[in-house]
């Protein structure tokens, strides 16, 4: 049973696609919701949010990037007029509806920052009093979203990073994402994709995998329906990444043969460290060594 009472004031208006989504987890619905909530330039990093809430920083961030794979969420880092990085966090409230429109029409105005408020729609009249609790309407079932065609639904892991930056590894990785659509025409990535994937990809080359393999993995048995191009290759490049290739083992030293020796006895030649009799020599009797 449901009690819904009509909000005039004070209410963000919020999807089905996002509250009933059934690949991300509660923790970044609620996060996703949050944002929405505030007003526009409301702090939303990751260390004002755990000063706020009792997730913590790291189930915080895991939630930040669930929503960055699902679109509703991007954060940029921005040169300001001083000269200064900043980092900038933006929110969709409806991802699928804004890449709709951005194909339909092309990119017009930038969107909302982080945490800008949904508009709130007029306040409806007040329903007349019933005698009785009237039975309320089933919801609308959300709309389908896909998910990873491999292993079980859970919050999406961290992107691998390589453990040191290199410039020219960073290149290859990015040039080689954006030129994923020649093999896969489904694989074509927003820029802001192709920047986020990079590290993960080098991550791979980091660690001894060839171009053309990463390339073979990312593109093996993709979805005949597939509408989250970003989402598939991150999950891709986390749960298929390769160990790191093992230390090159050092050889071991080949011990040196004794030096040739020629036998006290009967002259020939045998191995041994020091002169004397040979094997042979030595095993004979010793009337036959009075012989010879």
């Amino acid at each position: 049973m449901k009690v819904h009472e009509s909000h005039t004031a004070r209410f963000t208006v919020v999807g089905n696609h996002l509250a009933q989504h059934r690949s991300l987890s509660l923790t970044a619905i609620g996060l996703a919701t949050h944002i929405q909530s505030l007003p526009e330039g409301s702090p939303v990093d990751i260390r004002t949010l755990a000063r706020k809430f009792e997730e913590g920083r790291d189930r915080i961030a895991t939630a930040y990037r669930e929503l960055e794979v699902y679109g509703y969420i991007e954060r940029r880092r921005e040169r300001t007029g001083a000269g200064t990085i900043v980092s900038r966090t933006i929110s969709y409230n409806h991802p699928e509806a804004t890449h709709a429109r951005r194909e339909r029409v092309g990119p017009t105005t930038s969107p909302r920052a982080a945490a800008a408020p949904v508009p709130a729609p007029p306040a409806p009249a007040p329903p007349a009093p019933l005698p009785v609790a009237a039975p309320l309407a089933p919801a609308a079932d959300p709309a389908p979203v896909p998910v990873p065609p491999e292993g079980p639904r859970r919050a999406a892991p961290p992107l691998p990073r390589p453990d040191a930056l290199d410039l020219g590894r960073q290149r290859i990785a990015a040039e080689l994402l954006a030129d994923l659509r020649r093999d896969a025409p489904a694989l074509l990535l927003a820029e802001r994709d192709v920047r986020r994937l990079a590290p993960g990809v080098a991550a791979w080359l980091e660690r001894g995998a060839a171009p053309d393999a990463v390339r073979r993995t990312l593109t093996a048995d993709l979805p005949s329906d597939l509408r989250h191009p970003a989402g598939l290759l991150a999950y891709r490049l986390t749960e298929l990444l390769p160990p790191p290739l093992p230390a090159t083992p050092t050889a071991a030293a080949v011990p040196r043969p004794d030096p040739l020796q020629n036998c006290d006895t009967c002259d020939r030649a045998y191995r041994a460290p020091e002169p004397g009799d040979c094997p042979g020599c030595l095993a004979a009797d010793p009337a036959s060594r009075a012989a010879a």
